[in-house]
């Protein structure tokens, strides 16, 4: 008799956590809700991942999104047929929900609560049975994202498995706690089956950082420059340890004013004019004019930094041109290697989808679920038509391919060009002949016989 295999589980993932705080991040500033804050202020203040992330989303929003049957059979493809009709049936459009879905590319995870409808007519009043459908299935009333900011805790079993999301209301609610078979979880990455996979912002905040000091630094150092780097003069009483209530106030005072001294509309400065017994000023204020440029060239610094941050989301082809140095080939080959990336994206988040929000609804309304269909979506990757055009043509020249119906099809979707009609288009034979209108029979005939007969020659 074979021996019974050992269904337990011995080792762990290795995720380092306790309770439902996960401690994955070495850095502090970047765990839990402080992290959520810090990767808010990155993609919502800086203008390069700003256009990162735009781009990317763009992208995505723009692909079709389509569900294709398991098989030909009649099952496979109403079944198909009614995972599109609630995919497109929420109360939410599918864009606005996949923009939700990719704000785990800013957090590193998205995770979304399944709520429920029955499909019950479009008068119906109740949110939950209203639909564009009337046959009574249970359908998809909407994805709505569960705040990373609100996040309190997971929920783990004994062997490290997810079971859902803790959430503090933020209207005072309480907290919420969300099975994992009630919502879904979108993650960048499923590495030691972290629940809060890793953002697509964390190998960025190092050069972020930087970038925004030397910025700021940078600012200080402009105002700086145009208003003078002021100095006041004062009495040496009004700054000794032993000064009185009133020295001590005009200190502060003065020491407000340099604190504050700007170039703006309101700018100037009242200052008391006191001389000492020889004659002396006893207050006065100074502006110390710039000694030149600085050391450093801080655009330098902070292009630097740019093209880092950029760099690490193989998004720098988006700064070819700014710095006038960077070849056309050079940033076709990065954007294909880009887009592969963003195909990836598109992957994991269909992949969610399949596994685990389709099943879950065909099962409820008792379909067969062997066999599920499948959220797919268009063409992600870069298609440089010139080189098609250029590969196309050598092929054909040299005798390779033979042009045909098919390819004119396929070349004229890659370029987004209206399909032919198959009539008016015969590639290898000539067109036939037009039909004579009836009305026009027999007057060719008719003008022989109106025409002189020639005349004959006689010997």
């Amino acid at each position: 008799m074979p021996k019974r295999p050992d269904l337990s589980e011995i080792g762990s993932t290795g995720l380092r956590r306790t309770g439902g705080t996960v401690y994955e991040e070495f850095l502090v500033s970047l765990r839990g809700r402080r992290g959520a804050k810090v990767y808010r202020e990155m993609s919502e203040n800086d203008p390069v991942i700003g256009s990162i992330l735009y781009a990317i989303e763009k992208i995505i929003l723009r692909l079709e999104w389509t569900v294709e049957p398991s098989s030909d059979k009649d099952e496979d493809r109403e079944a198909a047929e009614f995972i599109e009709q609630c995919l497109y049936d929420m109360s939410d459009s599918w864009d606005a929900t996949l923009s939700q879905i990719l704000s785990m590319l800013v957090y590193g995870y998205a995770f979304h609560e399944i709520v429920y409808k029955i499909r019950d007519g479009a008068g119906n009043e109740d949110p939950s049975r209203r639909s564009a459908f009337s046959d009574g299935k249970i359908g998809w009333r909407k994805w709505p994202i569960r705040a990373q900011e609100t996040h309190n805790n997971w929920m783990f079993d004994e062997d490290g498995g997810i079971q859902g999301f803790e959430q503090i209301d933020p209207y005072g609610a309480g907290i919420h706690r969300i099975p994992i078979d009630k919502g879904l979880l979108f993650r960048t990455t499923s590495a030691k089956n972290n629940p809060e996979g890793k953002s697509l912002l964390r190998t960025s905040y190092r050069p972020w950082y930087f970038k925004r000091r030397i910025e700021e630094m940078e600012a200080i150092g402009i105002e700086r420059d145009l208003a003078g780097l002021p100095i006041a003069y004062m009495p040496p009483e009004y700054l000794s340890s032993t000064a009185s209530v009133d020295q001590q106030a005009v200190r502060d005072s003065i020491v407000s004013i340099v604190q504050n001294v700007k170039r703006n509309e309101q700018e100037g400065i009242v200052f008391p004019l006191v001389f000492d017994d020889r004659g002396n000023k006893m207050f006065s204020l100074e502006l110390l004019n710039s000694g030149g440029s600085r050391q450093f060239d801080t655009d330098k610094v902070i292009n630097r930094y740019d093209q880092r941050i950029a760099m690490s989301v193989l998004s720098d082809f988006i700064l070819l041109g700014h710095e006038r140095t960077g070849s056309f080939a050079l940033g076709s080959s990065k954007i294909d290697l880009w887009t592969m990336a963003v195909e990836a994206i598109c992957k994991s988040i269909a992949e969610v989808i399949n596994y685990h929000a389709i099943p879950r609804l065909l099962k409820m309304n008792g379909m067969k679920i062997g066999s599920t269909p499948q959220l797919v979506y268009s063409e992600v990757s870069h298609i440089d038509l010139t080189e098609i055009a250029d590969y196309v043509s050598k092929l054909t020249t040299a005798g390779a391919i033979t042009p045909d119906e098919e390819m004119e099809k396929f070349l004229r979707g890659l370029a987004g060009l209206p399909i032919a009609d198959s009539q008016d288009n015969d590639l290898d034979f000539g067109q036939e002949e037009e039909e004579e209108p009836e009305a026009d029979r027999g007057k060719d005939d008719d003008a022989l016989d109106t025409q002189e007969p020639t005349k004959t020659e006689t010997k």
